[in-house]
């Protein structure tokens, strides 16, 4: 009995860091709808300046002292991301914002290391705390006791400021309806920016808070960012007691969890929101998401034709150039082409479920790895031949897209893509654990293609005509009556269905494609490396494709392509530097602030204003011509 207190105390103690964290996640969702995947960020830097000034400020006093002004100090960074980064793109689709706030974090890493370096930072014990008192014979340190202590605190506080504050009534306000609260006269930026600031030093709080129980390091901000999420999914978006609901469920069931199911550690919490997720569709205290009629990736600018005479001619010339790349007798060129045509068929595969169908996923990864590890499996175990596994592979990928697209799509919004995101992590940490079956962390190696492909430049030619009769594949779908009914349900799901079409079966069917084309990637990168491993399923996996595909263009056809050409090539050369991180996220959020139509979109969007500038100057002179001069013009033109 004393070890299950014990146990239960400690996982109380965990929720407090955890609820600080989420419940800024939470205020600055509720109000300001965006999914800021930056919060973990400000969490690391709570818990890198909580640390420098514990060593300036000695004793009992000075470490709560740099707690609190760890949470001023975080604030006030997250009210210069809000004004520089997210000011400019909050009445930008979602997507946007969340690939804004990715290049924060890229942005906050390299500073991160640039200031602190990269040994991770041993935490001091909280003066007066230090030691440990017995329950029934179990040792329970006193600072946990102080956390659990300190966290209904915090709570009462925040529902203080909520409920029974002005502050807190425009909050409650425009999280139910901002239009009206703008209406009334509020000047919604400093609502906002007040909010931020709010939910930026909770996440300081907390980092700083945990420094005695658990230090700082670089990689802090994503360890603890699915967790975060997960909380605030679960809880309900927008709403704090669900926060600290969630948090608490969460964190007790990790230390049962650890204790009695070692082996669920990792994949825990994703069932836990799976199983809420399918009760109660918007959390245990969440209430109905209200989702844009236009999804989360804005209205559609313009019908998408096919391509005219030009752009095929473009394309022909390209796909020869490419064919023609092995003569330049260069090995290295030769794999980064493979490199790209694999990537930009996974990255036009999420695209087309992304922009055609208005459907984000956080999980697309899955299909991806499962479509490389299934091949790998066939041949490990069933000594399948390559052009065998190579057929069945998509297959696979194609089978989990139909079960997670089923499960999924009662959703919208953020809790679709969490769900998203939960169902995929369920595969990876299979993948991950199962090591008689998988290889586990050391992946499944010596996986290569049959002899007629293992000559020089053989599996390149065939990843030229795989990959791209794939990218062909699904443009030739999005002018086929199926792609009309696909955004028909994106751009007014009502209106769809009024004229006759199922639109949840339209896109359930769309997903299953979606999977299957990427897991046809997947397959194409097992043979070309030779091996896969566990991270080509990882939740960074699926952000590069959500990156690719937004700074390629989401509302263009080609964006999904041109925008993982473009970042392949570029990170060739930006991995070069010491820094990458913070060049890349600079020019992440660059994109974002000053182009966000992406690399297609943007050129387009200039080529028709000079054509609109050039068709004014000919019709100006058209009239100056035609226009006869009479004497009372002459006058009035000298």
């Amino acid at each position: 009995m004393g070890l299950f207190i014990a146990q239960l105390l400690t996982g109380l103690a965990n929720a407090a860091t955890l609820f600080l964290v989420a419940s800024g996640l939470s205020l600055i969702f509720g109000v300001t709808r965006i999914v800021n995947f930056a919060h973990g960020s400000f969490y690391m830097l709570g818990a890198f300046i909580g640390y420098s000034l514990m060593q300036v400020l000695p004793g009992a006093i000075g470490f709560w002292a740099s707690v609190l002004l760890t949470g001023l100090l975080v604030g006030l960074i997250g009210v210069i991301v809000e004004v520089l980064v997210l000011r400019p793109v909050y009445k930008a689709p979602e997507l946007f914002q969340l690939v804004a706030t990715f290049g924060v974090i890229l942005v906050i890493q390299d500073l991160a290391l640039m200031i602190w370096g990269a040994e991770d930072l041993l935490g001091p014990r909280a003066p007066g705390l230090k030691g440990v008192v017995r329950i029934m014979d179990e040792p329970v340190p006193l600072y946990d006791l102080a956390l659990i202590a300190i966290t209904p605190f915090v709570l009462f506080a925040l529902w203080y400021l909520i409920s029974r504050t002005r502050v807190g009534v425009l909050v409650r306000a425009a999280t139910q309806d901002r239009e009206m609260v703008a209406a009334l006269g509020v000047n919604q930026s400093w609502l906002f920016t007040g909010v931020f600031f709010l939910g930026a030093g909770l996440a300081g709080l907390g980092g700083a808070i945990q420094l005695p129980k658990g230090g700082a390091d670089l990689l802090m901000d994503f360890n603890i960012l699915a967790a975060i999420f997960v909380v605030v999914v679960i809880g309900g978006m927008g709403s704090l007691p669900g926060a600290y609901i969630a948090a608490v469920l969460i964190s007790v069931l990790n230390v049962f969890g650890v204790s009695y199911l070692p082996q669920s550690t990792l994949v825990l919490m994703y069932i836990v929101m799976a199983i809420v997720l399918t009760v109660r569709p918007y959390g245990l205290l969440g209430r109905e998401e209200v989702v844009g009629e236009h999804g989360q990736v804005g209205e559609p600018e313009r019908p998408i034709k096919p391509a005219g005479l030009k752009a095929r001619i473009m394309v022909v010339i390209l796909l020869l150039a490419l064919l023609a790349l092995p003569l330049a007798d260069s090995h290295f060129m030769v794999i980064l082409a493979t490199d790209i045509i694999i990537f930009c068929l996974f990255a036009a595969s999420l695209h087309f479920l992304l922009g055609l169908g208005g459907l984000v996923s956080f999980g697309h990864a899955a299909y991806f790895g499962g479509g490389a590890y299934a091949a790998g499996l066939l041949v490990v175990h069933v000594d399948a031949p390559m052009e065998l596994a190579f057929l069945l592979a998509p297959l696979g990928a194609g089978l989990a897209a139909f079960i997670i697209g089923w499960l999924c799509l009662r959703l919208t919004g953020v809790y679709f893509a969490m769900l998203t995101l939960a169902l995929a992590q369920l595969l990876w940490s299979l993948v991950f654990q199962w090591d008689e079956f998988t290889g586990g962390d050391d992946g499944l190696v010596d996986i290569w293609p049959a002899g007629w492909l293992s000559e020089a430049n053989s599996y390149f030619y065939f990843t030229v005509i795989v990959g791209v009769g794939g990218i062909l594949l699904l443009r030739h779908v999005a002018h086929s009556p199926f792609g009309y009914a696909l955004r028909a349900s994106r751009d007014s799901q009502r209106q769809a269905e009024a004229t006759g079409i199922n639109t949840k079966r339209v896109q359930w069917m769309a997903f299953t494609l979606a999977g299957t084309l990427a897991g046809v990637a997947g397959a194409l990168f097992i043979f070309s490396k030779g091996s896969v491993f566990p991270n080509e399923l990882e939740i960074t996996k699926s952000f590069d494709g959500l990156i690719v595909v937004f700074l390629g263009g989401v509302k263009t056809l080609s964006g999904g392509v041109v925008g993982a050409a473009s970042l392949e090539l570029v990170k060739d050369y930006l991995t070069r530097i010491e820094y990458w991180r913070l060049a890349l996220g600079l020019l992440i959020i660059v994109v974002v602030v000053l182009a966000p139509h992406g690399i297609v979109g943007s050129l387009r969007k200039a080529r028709e204003r000079l054509r609109g500038a050039a068709d004014d100057e000919t019709t100006l002179n058209t009239l100056v011509e035609v226009t006869p001069m009479t004497p009372e013009s002459q006058e009035s033109g000298r």
